[in-house]
């Protein structure tokens, strides 16, 4: 794992080496096992190295083969690695001591530009290829690691992170306002919907699936991934398809255990984290190493408003999986000294660019540095889970078998759930109904509170035309519109756009604390195999999410296997954290309603009711509140522009 950073003369002058120890010279701030960086005449390649796995060790990066008359600088973790000896004819006696780096340089040799299709991992990397005079990088599919560049007809720079291509003397600190108009007019959790821009001007990155080709002066982008067309599988029994599931599951966490440091995991009371971390503390106990849980619990005190169905204090959950599988260490942790508002600066300081998602920044930052301090070296998590291994969207498919007129299996499939969750069929049918002919609702039904309030300023807006562009993309800004469970899982894989902010605060938090999050959930082999299931598998016997309950049998506790009656919601004490603090969050949402240079940018008049709302005492319920997250974005981005030196006199 490594910050990478390189620049690369498109003219004819040599690459002056002062700019380039002004990218390694802002990567000091992070900790690091080596630091190396490689030139010749037109280039200079560097490289910030944080060793995780055993192959690591005392890697050479960046990496020159000159035989080959190529350069590589990685920061990567391949998976595939026995698929890629057997496909490059590497010899079993050299296999263990073959870097990922030098794998992937390897790959190039053999297939060019095709080379990132056969790769499996996180990964972001550049080759120097002197004899095509090419300089050649890409990053993983879902962009689990940051690759952001610069250009002009001069130069072409590139870094891990944003801030090293700010410092050079060529590039302009500029923001960019399109980024900043889609980031507060799109209502979701994403940023923006061109994943190629930053919110700085003249900064791009690499979208994920994408590689990056500089030749001749010139720059060019290219998607080699796609996973919207996967061919159905049809095995013969559902024995078979439970087998097939734990196989390519057991494979790409078998994969993600490979480090010579101690091996974490998140773990909450679900399915998706439950089952990685039952399938890595089996793998470990093989080794005798023990596998350390984190897991995030609401401060002591705190009187869970959530609706029945939900629940805010997993541990009953948590501890029954721990108890169940063995051979893991479990830590609960409370974070009581930090809360969605103390930890802004941080954040900022840490994503180099505003953020939405600030309901779990606390635990989250918690549980890296927690991990750090523990000597773990990979953090797993089953963060894709949702659209990959605990895929089976009930009401969804129930509401399919109805369009269907399938009369015979719905029967039988709502009479089954019925007695699983001890509802009525009636009570079950009319919510299928919902989801069958969502166009029953009508506009006239639907009050102000259904709609995400409009944070962006309406001249701003209108300027930057951000509603026609996002219209264009299929955006909602109303919330009027109902997509399936399809629709959106259809997304998730078709638009790269849907995984940047993942890559973002995996890769920047795994350089703070030399902890690399892993996530086996979100392996392609997983994704390929989870998209080829036929449906009836995912929902069956009145069981949403019915292939990984049956083909967990064995490994998770039938308490966390079976519970069809709650599900945990992390974030739920954010609101009642921020107490003490409250006083100071409403004074400071007061100077940012008076800021002459906001007011070009947010909606005030909808700052200004969200803060007459919640300016009383802090309600805890609060904390999912529309308004509430309106003044945590806007909050958000009044600090980002105070930090950047935007907003004059601060």
């Amino acid at each position: 794992m490594s910050a990478i950073i390189g620049i690369y003369h498109i003219n004819e002058e040599p690459v002056n080496l002062q700019h380039g120890h002004v990218l390694m010279t802002a990567l000091e701030k992070y900790p690091a096992d080596s630091i190396q960086t490689w030139h010749s005449e037109k280039i200079f390649l560097g490289c910030h190295a944080q060793w995780i796995t055993p192959e690591s060790l005392g890697e050479q990066l960046p990496f020159y083969d000159s035989e080959k008359q190529c350069a590589i600088t990685a920061d990567a973790i391949i998976d595939n690695r026995d698929e890629l000896f057997d496909k490059l004819d590497i010899s079993k006696v050299d296999r263990n001591s073959v870097t990922d780096s030098k794998l992937i340089l390897l790959s190039y040799l053999k297939w060019g530009e095709d080379s990132p299709k056969y790769l499996i991992g996180d990964f972001a990397f550049m080759i120097w290829d002197l004899k095509k005079r090419k300089l050649f990088g890409a990053r993983d599919f879902s962009g689990s690691r940051t690759l952001y560049y610069f250009q002009n007809t001069e130069k072409f720079a590139f870094s891990t992170v944003i801030n090293p291509l700010l410092n050079l003397p060529f590039v302009e600190k500029k923001l960019n306002e399109q980024w900043l108009a889609e980031y507060l007019a799109i209502p979701g959790m994403f940023e923006s919907v061109d994943s190629n821009t930053t919110v700085y001007k003249y900064i791009r990155q690499v979208p994920p699936s994408h590689s990056i080709s500089v030749v001749d002066g010139s720059v060019s982008l290219h998607r080699y991934s796609h996973l919207a067309d996967v061919e159905k599988k049809h095995l013969k029994t559902d024995r078979e398809y439970e087998e097939a599931f734990r196989n390519v599951l057991h494979e790409a966490v078998s994969a993600r255990l490979r480090t010579h440091h101690k091996v974490g995991s998140h773990l909450s009371g679900g399915l998706d984290s439950g089952t990685v971390a039952s399938f890595a503390a089996t793998e470990l106990r093989k080794g005798n190493k023990p596998l350390h849980t984190f897991s995030y619990v609401p401060v002591e005190g705190f009187k869970d408003w959530t609706h029945k169905s939900r629940m805010a204090d997993e541990r009953p959950f948590i501890q029954s999986t721990v108890q169940y599988v063995g051979n893991i260490k479990d830590s609960y942790m409370s974070f009581e000294e930090r809360n969605p508002y103390s930890e802004i600066d941080d954040w900022l300081e840490t994503l180099e660019m505003p953020y939405k998602f600030f309901e779990n920044t606390y635990w989250l930052s918690g549980i890296y540095e927690a991990a750090h301090q523990q000597g773990i070296g990979i953090l797993l998590n089953g963060q894709r889970g949702n659209w990959t291994i605990s895929w089976g969207p009930l009401l969804e498919h129930y509401a399919t078998l109805l369009k269907k007129v399938n009369w015979i299996r719905l029967y039988k499939e709502l009479n089954q759930y019925s007695k699983n969750i001890g509802v009525t069929k009636t009570r079950i049918l009319k919510a299928v109904r919902k989801k069958a002919f969502p166009f029953t609702v009508r506009k006239s039904q639907l009050s102000d509170q259904d709609h995400f309030p409009m944070l962006i300023n309406p001249e701003f807006a209108k300027r930057t035309g951000v509603f026609n562009k996002l219209d264009e993309h299929g955006i909602d800004l109303t919330g009027i519109k109902f997509p399936s469970a399809y629709e959106v899982r259809k997304n998730q894989f078709e638009n790269s756009y849907y995984w940047n902010i993942t890559g973002t605060y995996g890769s920047k938090l795994s350089l703070r604390y030399s902890v690399w999050d892993r996530d086996p959930t979100n392996d392609l082999r997983v994704i390929r195999f989870c998209l080829s299931v036929p449906e009836e598998q995912y929902v069956r016997n009145g069981l949403d999410r019915a292939l990984v309950r049956r083909s967990t049998k064995g490994y998770l506790p039938d308490k966390v296997r079976l519970n069809l009656r709650t599900r945990g919601v992390q974030g739920a004490d954010g609101v009642h954290r921020m107490a003490s603090q409250w006083n100071e969050f409403i004074n400071e949402l007061h100077q940012l309603s008076k800021d002459p240079q906001m007011a070009e940018l947010l909606n005030m008049q909808i700052i200004n009711d969200a803060i007459t709302k919640i300016k009383g005492a802090p309600n805890a319920e609060y904390a999912f509140d529309f308004e509430f997250r309106i003044l945590m974005r806007g909050l958000i981005l009044y600090r980002f522009m105070k930090k950047i030196g935007e907003i004059e006199g601060r």
